[in-house]
C-alpha cells in the first residue's frame, strides 16, 4: 500500500492523489500535504537537494509501512524531489487515506515530521554569491520525538 518516489520532476497533486484512490469508494478521508521551496528573506536564488539513491529510498519506504502500521491507513504516497528548486517549486508531497480523518491526519503529520527530521537530503540554499547548507531545526526534531515510543 505504501507508495514511495524521491524524484526530479514536478508531481500532479490530483494525478497522485487518484492515482493512490483507483476508483475506491470506501476511503473516508485523504490527507496530503504539500511542501514548496519557500524565500523567507526575499534574497532566496534556488535550493539544491541532494540524497544517496538507494539508501533514500528505502529509508522513505520503511516510515511510511511504519505509518502503515501504527495507524489503518487504506494507502499512503510519499514524493520528495531532488536537484535544484526555485522558490514557489514542490518539494514534498504526502498523501494519506484512512476511513477515518484522525488516522489519516495523524499518519501525514508523522510522515512529515520524519521527513523533516530523519530522512536522507541535504539541502543548499544559494543566495545571492552565496551559498549555504541547512542546518537541521530544533523544532523538527522536537515535533519527531511526540512519535518515538
Amino acid at each position: 500500500m505504501a507508495s514511495v518516489s524521491v524524484q526530479e520532476d514536478d508531481f500532479d497533486i490530483g494525478e497522485e492523489i487518484q492515482k493512490l484512490r483507483n476508483g475506491r469508494t470506501d476511503v473516508g478521508a485523504v490527507v496530503t500535504f504539500t511542501g514548496t521551496v519557500r524565500d523567507v528573506g526575499g534574497t532566496l536564488q534556488s535550493m539544491t537537494l541532494e540524497h544517496y539513491p538507494g539508501m533514500t529510498e528505502a529509508e522513505l519506504e520503511r516510515i511510511s509501512l511504519e505509518a502503515e502500521q501504527r495507524w489503518p491507513l487504506q494507502g499512503s504516497r510519499v514524493i520528495h524531489r531532488y536537484g535544484t528548486l526555485e522558490p514557489g517549486d514542490n518539494i514534498v508531497l504526502v498523501v494519506t487515506l484512512s476511513k477515518h480523518r484522525h488516522a489519516a491526519f495523524d499518519a501525514a503529520m508523522f510522515l512529515m515530521d520524519f521527513l523533516k527530521s530523519n530522512a536522507p537530503f541535504w539541502k543548499k540554499e544559494q543566495t545571492g554569491e552565496t551559498a549555504s547548507w541547512v542546518d537541521a531545526r530544533e523544532t523538527d526534531e522536537t515535533a519527531l520525538k511526540r512519535w518515538q515510543d
